[in-house]
């Protein structure tokens, strides 16, 4: 049996903090795991932008509410979950997800929680474990499940190596340089194709 893993945003949904920092003007905001690869560093410059402009949870799930996929997205997993079992692994939050998870037909994720207080401000972010991409992928495997991955940033790498075939798709020119290792494509008909060619089976 195989299971498809895919990232979410930069994959199947478009960057959620970059959405927001484009309503919000407050592009330092824009910064995303294409550009910082420790995510830690990326979470507490989030966390210390929205505490100095005065921004809560609910004014990022206002910007997320009038949000869709990616052209494409919704039908592409469609395919690939009549092929193959689907996982989303990605490091969004609960409180982010769902509007956006519904459009694509609530397909299974695993990501984090914010901690925010009673009025709506965010105050810590708490991951579901660490390394958690590789981890999920790692016990994926340990249960005799071949695995083929796809993501686009620096936050999906661990994932593609620990996977039995890791796929770079729409990926930044700075993320292919430095992890030549895995095929990079664009589109989702390339990305049909990189799973087929991955796939021991005949899809």
């Amino acid at each position: 049996m195989e299971i498809a893993c895919l990232d979410l945003e930069g994959v199947l949904i478009p960057e959620i903090w970059i959405e927001f920092a484009d309503r919000t003007g407050i592009a330092e905001l824009r910064a995303t795991t294409r550009d910082i690869p420790d995510y830690d560093v990326l979470m507490k410059q989030r966390l210390r932008l929205l505490d100095q402009h005065g921004l809560r949870l609910p004014d990022i799930q206002a910007v997320i509410d009038t949000m869709e996929p990616l052209p494409g997205a919704r039908e592409f997993l469609d395919w690939l979950r009549e092929r193959f079992q689907v996982l989303i692994l990605s490091d969004t939050y609960y409180q982010f997800s769902a509007p956006l998870m519904r459009q694509l037909g609530w397909p299974a994720l695993f990501c984090h929680r914010l901690e925010v207080d009673g009025e709506g401000r965010v105050t810590d972010y708490v991951l579901r474990q660490k390394d958690p991409k590789r981890q999920s992928v790692r016990a994926i495997r340990s249960l005799n499940f071949r695995v083929i991955a796809a993501g686009d940033s620096y936050n999906d790498t661990t994932m593609l190596a620990e996977a039995d075939a890791g796929i770079l798709f729409n990926a930044p020119a700075n993320v292919i340089a430095e992890f030549p290792q895995f095929p990079a494509v664009e589109g989702y008909g390339a990305l049909k194709d990189a799973f087929r060619a991955a796939s021991l089976r005949d899809i």
